[in-house]
């Protein structure tokens, strides 16, 4: 035990120095950018993050992540395959995806100039010179379509959805990023232009950058893909309602096995709670299968292959959500004893046990959560995009320190509340 937490000691220590300084700046059109030299490897990690999420779909769910899907699909005359081509011959990674809170483009290049220099060009193309052309969008189209009647048929998805709608209700959360199958039928070429114009500006753009680049260069990038118009910053979201009463909702799906999911709104980025109910949940519901609501569940009467619990923080209160899948017959037995083992932890709280081993397994692991300059860039637009202090990553394992067994009951007794829980179910009878 002793050698053991030696080398995390160790470890550790050597982490601390290993952590990356940031810096930060702003280009002439508004666009933040935080950058990292990373010198080791002759490559570029880049991250374009917009707030054009789902959350900013208004009535046409679906319509962020197919303006999203659509932007290499087509720009500045250029096909889907001739982009492809280009960023496959400079040896360029490109990516895109859609969240709740976000929009976001990658790229992965190599900083020799001749490689480097025309990928951002293109990327820059992709930014600002969308066609949205109408093959195009019927092909994405078509492939969304496709996944959400496969999500129609999966208990999981179902069931998630429901949980949404009804913990958001007329929140912008409350619908999932895929939009609907009749929502996503009804997109129109100029509501994805629309929001682009809208939504794809320089003051609502975010450039996270992470390679073997100094600081001339690192703004020399920012400057050649931030050639958007200026626009403006989308409205702040609602604030989330809370709940007044709980909910029960069983909807019959031909499965042997239900799908729990049970919850309510949680914490949002940068909440004064977050560290407290972390760890707490950590404990709960959140260390796979050495938790409590897996020990209960799960080790001590087999009621399902695992139980677990997390916290979603969004930009506003995400979701805090329990979940477990059961034999039909199992159903209200295992809810039974998710929601005792969940009231006598808010109750009590953790042992000083366990609070000493949920420290030790969250700092422990943090240096490998970000050992890649993939992993660096993807916590930098985390930080950007939701106004996190520069020194996030410097100070994380020591606010997981800090965190005291008063700490866990108080935020998790003010912040849970099992009488307002939500429990949607998704099986047979």
């Amino acid at each position: 035990m002793r050698i053991t937490f030696l080398v995390i000691t160790l470890l550790m220590a050597q982490f601390a120095l290993a952590i990356p300084t940031i810096q930060h700046w702003q280009t002439n059109s508004g666009t933040k950018v935080y950058f990292v030299p990373a010198p080791d490897l002759p490559m570029v990690n880049i991250e374009v993050v917009f707030d054009a999420g789902s959350a900013r779909d208004g009535n046409k769910p679906g319509l962020a992540k197919l303006t999203n899907g659509l932007l290499n699909e087509g720009a500045s005359g250029y096909s889907a395959d001739q982009i492809a081509e280009k960023f496959d011959n400079l040896g360029a990674i490109f990516g895109n995806s859609t969240k709740r809170d976000m929009a976001k483009l990658t790229l992965r290049c190599l900083t020799e100039p001749k490689l480097l220099q025309p990928a951002l060009e293109m990327l820059a193309l992709l930014l600002t010179k969308p066609d949205f052309e109408l093959k195009a969008l019927e092909r994405v189209r078509q492939q969304m379509l496709t996944k959400l009647k496969y999500k129609q048929q999966s208990p999981s998805d179902i069931a998630k959805q429901k949980f949404y709608e009804t913990v958001f209700k007329k929140h912008p959360y409350a619908t999932l990023p895929t939009g609907t199958i009749d929502s996503v039928t009804a997109l129109t070429r100029e509501d994805l232009q629309q929001f682009h114009k809208q939504y794809y500006v320089a003051n609502n753009m975010l450039i996270s950058i992470v390679g073997a680049l100094d600081r001339k260069a690192a703004e020399n990038l920012a400057n050649t893909i931030a050639k958007l118009s200026v626009g403006t910053v989308p409205k702040a979201l609602p604030k989330v309602a809370s709940l007044t009463e709980a909910k029960t909702i069983h909807i019959e799906h031909p499965t042997t096995q239900t799908k729990v999911l049970i919850g309510q709104p949680g914490l949002k980025r940068g909440d004064k709670d977050y560290f407290a109910l972390y760890v707490g949940n950590y404990i709960l519901g959140g260390s796979s299968l050495v938790s409590l609501l897996s020990e209960e569940v799960r080790e001590k009467r087999g009621l399902a292959y695992s139980a677990y619990s997390y916290f979603a923080p969004q930009r506003v209160l995400g979701a805090f959500v329990a979940g477990l899948g059961t034999r039909n017959d199992q159903t209200a037995q295992a809810i039974e004893i998710v929601r005792k083992t969940m009231q006598d932890f808010i109750k009590n709280g953790p042992t000083e046990t366990e609070l000493k081993e949920a420290k030790q397994g969250i700092t422990g692991r943090f240096p490998l959560r970000i050992k890649s300059n993939r992993d660096i860039v993807g916590y930098l637009s985390i930080l950007g995009f939701y106004d996190l202090p520069l020194d996030y990553l410097h100070t994380f394992n020591s606010n997981i320190e800090a965190v005291t067994l008063s700490m866990i009951k108080d935020a998790f007794q003010r912040r849970i509340n099992i009488d307002k829980f939500v429990t949607v179910t998704v099986g047979g009878s």
